[in-house]
Order: structure tokens, then sequence, then C-alpha cells
């Protein structure tokens, strides 16, 4: 195995365990070794040896690049470098494409390609002492507010680069474990604590009571498009706009340029300290011509307080909706929470009980490291995070009704537990059955989806014996069939630990059925394009809410 100068190897004796921190920028991976959760450290530029691997992609044509090898690839104008490739999962499937202009890749080859470079880094160019063949054992982090599907392809793509993948947990409560790890031998009664988790691309919030070895998650909730990467954007705008760039301007801006920008701005903002008064700005990276700036930070810290204001609104209203006096403490961890302006507005709303991660960029990962290490040890109570459900006629069909399959907020079972199981027995009166499942982050009082909507596949099934070995079942007309009535369906929905959820229909008359892994698959969809935009205040779940 090669390693630089100041890279000690790392040594192991039993299965390499880990926890990975799947960023919006950054993976962070930390290893059990021996009841201790060191992070790993990789061959980085110029002789540095990170705690972290880039969560980039670069692409040239046919050719591809990750990681540091991505990173590199930044300054040179023939390739195209891909961030926050974590954001686009949100409502992408295996057919999902990435629009780069030149061409369209999918999203999940990408992302398949990211996990094995992760796992070739591990072996090969970290201070890990790896054994050839040695199984790599983990456990992965996944924002609380994320779907079926993100977890699902985000599992498939570490399986598929070759991990052996032994669970998922939420991102808050892995660092909840981390807390209750460090604060075990000065425990003296039970905690409940708001974990306030702001990442590179996105939010979280979960109350979690700790009781000795158990983890109790009350309720969580999220933003998935606040993080430091929106920070970032914010100092790009203030930038080009005190050196008077038009806005036709800016959107000439070629990708790898702006990526550039973006790389600078979140540089001289993780650079800021409380003591911090200015930001000075080298825009040569973007355009020789236009030299650099200097901008206040307080006007900076200005700007990004209504992004602040937003996460703020979500974690005061999960304590309000599901718990009663104060929370023992408020913690906060992820890489967007070094911002000065994040400890201070914290603390102007919670006061003492305010207590930053000694390790705000790690927490996660040494949590999922933990978990890996004694999964008997730390017993975590997981709730689904949104509801899932499907719509269905009513009222001799008069009506569509929203059927809450599982609701938001059921606890999940632990690993290794059997799946939750949902049935649902009925006489069809249609030929065919047409299912139109989503995910929902609210219901309306009403019981309508509302907040975050995520579409899932249709799927459809044949009610009608006649035409069980029909092809394409899209092209036939769902119509009303007397002789439906004799037929008896079931409906078998199962959700895992991880939240991911199947539905096996049978025809229980007739004795076939077919089975489903429900998600995001087939959906004829628009290419998406790399995130460059900001996203407008006020798009958080409770703003759709309310």
């Amino acid at each position: 195995m090669r390693l630089r100068a100041g890279m000690e190897t790392a040594r192991y004796t039993t299965n390499m365990k880990l926890g990975v921190d799947f960023g919006t920028n950054r993976i962070v991976v930390a290893a059990a070794d021996r009841g201790n959760y060191p992070l790993v450290c990789f061959e980085g530029p110029e002789g540095a040896a990170p705690d972290w691997f880039p969560s980039l992609v670069a692409v040239k044509g046919d050719e591809r690049r990750y990681g540091w090898e991505a990173w590199e690839s930044q300054t040179d104008e023939s390739w195209t470098v891909v961030r926050s490739i974590k954001r686009l999962l949100e409502d992408a499937g295996p057919q999902t494409l990435l629009d780069l202009g030149e061409q369209q890749l999918k999203i999940i080859q990408l992302l398949n390609g990211l996990a094995s470079a992760l796992l070739s880094a591990l072996r090969e160019r970290s201070n890990l002492h790896v054994q050839p063949g040695e199984p790599m054992e983990v456990v992965l982090g996944v924002p609380a507010h994320a779907n079926s599907n993100q977890r699902f392809l985000t599992v498939e793509a570490f399986r598929a680069a070759g991990f052996d993948v032994l669970g998922v947990l939420n991102e808050p409560s892995a660092a909840s474990i981390e807390f209750g790890h460090r604060q075990r031998q000065t425990k003296s009664r039970a905690e409940t604590i708001l974990v306030y988790d702001l990442g590179g691309g996105t939010f979280d919030a979960s109350l979690v009571t700790l009781d000795e070895n158990v983890h109790h998650v009350i309720a969580s909730e999220g933003i998935p498009t606040i993080g430091g990467d929106d920070f970032d954007q914010v100092l790009a705008d203030m930038a080009l706009e005190a050196v008077d760039i038009e806005p036709d301007t800016r959107e000439r801006i070629p990708a790898a340029a702006w990526f550039r920008l973006l790389e600078e701005c979140r540089t001289k903002k993780e650079a800021l300290n409380p003591n911090s008064r200015r930001i000075v700005l080298d825009l040569e990276t973007v355009d020789p011509a236009w030299g650099s700036v200097q901008m206040p930070v307080v006007d900076f810290y200005e700007q990004a307080r209504p992004l602040m204001e937003e996460t703020l609104n979500v974690a005061e209203d999960l304590v309000k909706a599901h718990y009663e006096g104060d929370v023992d403490a408020l913690y906060i961890t992820g890489g967007g929470s070094e911002l000065p302006l994040v400890a201070r507005v914290l603390r102007e709303r919670f006061g003492r009980r305010v207590r930053r991660s000694a390790y705000t960029r790690s927490a996660t990962a040494i949590g999922l490291a933990i978990q890996a290490d004694h999964p008997e040890a730390y017993r975590l109570s997981e709730r689904l995070a949104r509801y899932f459900g499907v719509w269905r006629e009513s009222e001799s069909g008069s009506r569509i009704v929203f059927d809450p399959l599982f609701a938001k907020g059921i606890s999940l079972p632990s690993p290794g537990e059997p799946n939750l199981k949902i049935r649902r027995l009925y006489h069809p009166v249609h030929n065919i059955g047409h299912f139109r499942f989503l995910e929902c982050s609210h219901r309306a009082p009403d019981g309508t989806p509302s907040g975050e909507v995520t579409l899932w596949d249709q799927i459809r099934f044949p009610f009608d014996p006649a035409i069980e070995e029909a092809g394409d079942l899209a092209t036939l007309p769902v119509s009303r069939d007397a002789g439906a009535a004799s037929q008896r369906i079931e409906e078998l929905y199962e959700c895992d630990s991880a939240g991911s959820i199947s539905v096996s229909i049978s025809n229980r008359s007739s004795g076939y059925s077919r089975t489903y892994r429900l998600g995001h698959w087939g959906v004829d969809e628009e290419p998406v394009k790399p995130s460059g935009k900001r996203r407008k205040p006020g798009h958080s779940a409770f703003a759709a809410k309310n």
C-alpha cells in the first residue's frame, strides 16, 4: 500500500468496520479500532493527508474522475466537475439523466463510480491497513428526511462497489450515538437532546431521548435544500454584484469557472472565525480581468441569516409539536454549522443549552462506526421520516383519496428484526389495478399530501385473470369489469430497517402474484442539471405546509 509522509498506518485485527458519512461535499469515514474510532486519512494533493474524500465527479467525454482526482481537474477547462451529487438523488432513479450540456449521463452510474473510487482509495491510498480480500463492513448515514428511494440508491451504489453494507442510519441519529458514547460516563439520567445537523447540502433536526444505551428518536424534520452549499452561493452572488457583473454575463460563466468560484467561496467561508471582519475573494479564478473583492463579514451574515431562520423555524416547530418543556441540550453537528453565524444565532435562541460537537464534520461518521462496531451496545429506535401511501378511488370512482400505508413517525425495525408489514384485502371493480404511490412530509387537515412530496413509479397489476400474461398493461384501458368482484386481491407492503418499501400484489382467487420494490425506477422524466442557482428562502417543508 502506498502511503505519503505523515500518514501513520492504522492496523486492525478483525474485519474492517467503518462508518461512512456520505456528505454533499465530503465523504468522511471513521474506523473501529479496539474501542477507538479514528478518522481515515487519504492521499490528497501536494502531499496532504486530509481526513475526508471529496464527493466530486469530473467528466470529459468518456473519461471519469472521482474524489481527489476530480478535485485536481477543476483547473482544467476540458473537464466538467459535478458538485453535490447527493442533492440530485432526492428525485432520481436508475434512469434519471444528468444534463451536462454536451452530454447526458445516468446519475446512478456516476454514484456507483464514486462509491467504487472511495473503496479503491480506502484500500490503496489511505492510512488503513487492509488485507487483500478483507471485507469492508460499513454502516451508511443518510439524511433523516431522505425518501426511501434515496436510501435504496445509496445502499445499492455502495453494495455494487463492493462494500458489505451492515445497515443505514439517519445522520442525526448517528450523531446522537457519538454524543451518548462521549457522555456515557457522566450521564446519571435520561436526556432529551435536539440534534441540529447542518451539512453541506441538507439540514436535519431530530429529537432524541438518550436512556442508558437506548436512543429513542421521538421525531425528525428536515430541509433538503439548505446547507453549506447555499451559503457559498450567497457569497458568490454578493461578490459578483460587488464588481457589477451583469446577470447575462453570469449566465455565460462556464461550469468549470462556477465550480472554482464556489470553491473559493467555500474556502474563505470556512476560514471565518468569530473575530473575522472582512472576506477577500479572488475572482481571477473565474476571469483574470475581475481581480479580487473585499466584503464586510456582517454583510455576508445579513444575507445568509434568512437561511438560518428557516432552519430555526423547523427546529423550534419540531420541539413544540413533539415535546413539552425545554430540551436538555441542542447538539450542533455538520460541516455547515462551523460558520460562526450558526452558533451565534442558536445561542440567541437556546442559550446555554447549545453544545457544539468537538467533531462537527465527523460526529456522524464516528457514530456510524460505533454502531458498526457494537450494534448490540446502542439500540436505536428509528422512525419513518415521511408518510408513504397510494391514491385510491372511493365512492364508486367519484373521488380520489390518499391511503397512508405507513405513517410518518412510525417506529422502524432494528437491523435483523422482521420488517413492518401492512395488508390490504378487497374485491376489485376494475380489470387492472393502477397504483400511484408517493411520499410526503406532511398532510393537510383533509388528509391530502402536502409539504415535500415525492412521486414514485406507477404500477399496474392484472386483476382480471384473462390478462395475467399480457405484456405492457399500460397499453390496455382500465375499465370496470363485472367479473372482477369474484377475485380476491391482497396487497402486502413491507418496510425494512432502512425505510425501503416493497409490495407483493396477489390475486388470491386465481393464484398469481407480483412483487415490486417501490421507488422511482421507470419514470420517463426530464434530465436534471447540476445545482448552480441558489434556492429561494421559504421552501422548507414547514413553509409549504403553512
